[in-house]
């Protein structure tokens, strides 16, 4: 082993003044500043948090809503059906077929067509010296009205007859002549120029149509010798329930506005 002088010892010596060791909390400490903490799992959020149950203003704020929806979807539905309608119309010409009439009935009243408003009629022209084709229409008329009648779900209807013969056809001989078809039946005449007016309203060229009109006093179809009993029953019907129909949905967008 190598001795060392006094020199030597003394320069170590300044050496280590020079560079002191770092002590042992001082290591401990560095070192617990450098290592990394042990890794963690990242901590997860209540979705739930700050949400709480549904409320009445929630659901008012729904119904509301639903309720404009729906009602916009009747609105939709309802434009569309009376497009149709007006459709139909016109594809029938039924813009210019029917109207107003002020006549005298077989009783001698005189009455008008604003009385049967609220009803359901079937109207027929002739005249009482017809040999064959009115007596067959009247009839078919008449089993009509049963038939109609007999349902519980759909209204009367009230068969009305008016002569294009005002000079023959006088209201007791028209009385008579009805009396053989239905007691419902109800007959008018009057003079040439009213009598005229109705004829032209309906567009009356022949004896051969039934016209069906509604509570509205308009005219809604009409029946030709083609047709039978039957068919005019399913064609009444069906007009009832779909006038019947619109009728709920006028009510309801009326209470809605």
């Amino acid at each position: 082993m190598r001795t060392l002088t006094g020199v030597q010892a003394r320069r170590c010596l300044q050496v280590i003044q020079r560079h002191p060791q770092p002590s042992l909390a001082l290591l401990r400490t560095t070192r617990a500043f450098s290592t990394p903490p042990p890794s963690q799992p990242p901590r997860r959020e209540d979705v739930t948090k700050g949400k709480g149950p549904i409320t009445w203003k929630s659901l008012l704020l729904t119904g509301v809503v639903g309720s404009g929806l729906l009602g916009f979807m009747l609105y939709i539905r309802r434009e569309k059906e009376l497009a149709q309608e007006r459709e139909r119309k016109r594809a029938l010409g039924k813009a210019s077929i029917g109207g107003r009439f002020e006549l005298i009935d077989h009783h001698g009243t005189p009455r008008s067509s604003d009385d049967f408003l609220g009803q359901w009629c079937l109207l027929y022209f002739g005249f009482t010296h017809c040999p064959d084709v009115c007596p067959d229409e009247l009839e078919k008329m008449a089993k009509v009205v049963d038939e109609v009648d007999a349902m519980k779900t759909v209204p009367d209807v009230q068969p009305l007859f008016i002569t294009v013969d005002p000079f023959r056809d006088t209201k007791e001989l028209i009385k008579d002549y009805l009396k053989e078809f239905h007691p419902k039946m109800l007959g008018f005449t009057g003079s040439t120029e009213k009598i005229a007016e109705a004829c032209r309203a309906y567009r009356v060229d022949h004896t051969i149509i039934i016209y069906l009109i509604n509570p509205d006093g308009e005219f809604v179809d009409y029946y030709g010798q083609n047709k039978t009993a039957e068919q005019v029953v399913a064609s009444v019907v069906f007009n009832m329930k779909k006038f019947e129909e619109i009728s709920k949905k006028k009510s309801l967008f009326g209470g809605l506005i």
